[in-house]
């Protein structure tokens, strides 16, 4: 029985099943569920930017972004799942690690055997391949060069890079130029250093989410020889780190409008300079050892990640707003 219900929640967050519960699912809700669908806003995000920008130089066109933006997805979502078939052969997510406690792993919940989870994975890889297929015969140029690239973090983010400390350093490479300006690169038909340097600033959200995961769980990833850029800088450092990059963000959309790339309307992010004292005060601070009681059900462990992701949610709404708004004055 289709669920739309579990839909909307497996796209807001990150459930916690019973086997009785996964049994009642329809497909489509597990394949959310399992490719964890609640992050992949950030992607289409990414895309729906370098969409803005293209339509803002006069190249928008509907059919190459709607392939654009759901190969991408796609993509994330193949990614997803690797890494949960990955952590889990290594042992990674075995005793109630860290991935296990905030959200189903369907595998190690023992959802899924092997060979449904590969059939999962194989439909959601192919429809990726297919719709990135397209878009080279469509666009040519880089756009095979932007594919392939895309495909060597797909298959290499788990391993090796983020047991090497590459795995943030790549969120920000993917997210930013490879998403948004590939995005806007298959639209348009060629590069822009604007969208570019534009990227950047919204790249540094989901790099600030992604660090402070990896600082929430910055023992438990030393435990197991994920040397993740938090476990090599340590908890101090990780933290003044996520500090440092969202600084980056207000400062960079100060530099693009005084620079005279985009006008005024980007300064709509200082609307979110308030919330930042608060921010401020939860970095300052190491993690507590227990949720606080007036903390949300179904995110602890998760601590410096949710306040992060919660910042990126607003100063991201605040950032779009403006580039809009930047856009139809233009």
């Amino acid at each position: 029985m289709i669920d739309v219900k579990m839909w909307g929640r497996a796209l807001n967050q990150m459930p916690k099943l019973s086997q009785h519960e996964w049994q009642a699912l329809d497909p489509v809700a597990r394949w959310l569920i399992a490719c964890r669908a609640s992050v992949l806003f950030m992607t289409f995000t990414a895309a729906a930017l370098g969409g803005l920008m293209a339509w803002r130089a006069g190249f928008f066109q509907w059919d190459l972004w709607l392939a654009t933006v759901l190969g991408l997805m796609f993509a994330h979502a193949t990614n997803n799942l690797l890494n949960d078939y990955t952590d889990s052969r290594r042992g990674i997510d075995k005793d109630n690690y860290y991935r296990n406690q905030y959200g189903v792993h369907v595998l190690e919940d023992g959802l899924m055997d092997e060979g449904e989870f590969w059939r999962y994975l194989g439909i959601t890889a192919g429809i990726a391949l297919l719709l990135g297929g397209w878009l080279i015969y469509q666009r040519s140029g880089l756009t095979l060069d932007l594919m392939l690239a895309g495909a060597f973090f797909v298959l290499f983010y788990t391993w090796p890079l983020k047991y090497y400390g590459m795995g943030e350093p790549a969120v920000l490479l993917v997210w930013g130029p490879l998403m948004v300006g590939g995005s806007y690169y298959v639209l348009a038909g060629q590069w822009s250093w604007d969208v570019t340097w534009l990227s950047l600033v919204f790249a540094l959200g989901p790099t600030t989410v992604l660090f402070g995961k990896h600082t929430d769980k910055l023992e438990a990833d030393k435990g197991k020889g994920v040397n993740t850029l938090p476990v090599i800088l340590g908890e101090t450092r990780s933290r003044d780190s996520v500090l440092i990059m969202i600084a980056a963000q207000y400062l960079l959309c100060l530099a693009l409008v005084a620079g005279g790339s985009f006008g005024w309307p980007l300064l709509l992010v200082l609307a979110n300079l308030p919330n930042l004292p608060g921010l401020l005060r939860i970095y300052g601070q190491p993690k507590p050892a227990a949720a606080p009681e007036n903390f949300p059900d179904g995110i602890w462990p998760l601590w410096f990640s949710a306040f992060a992701f919660r910042h990126t949610r607003q100063f991201t709404t605040l950032f779009l707003l403006g580039l809009v708004a930047d856009t139809l004055i233009g």
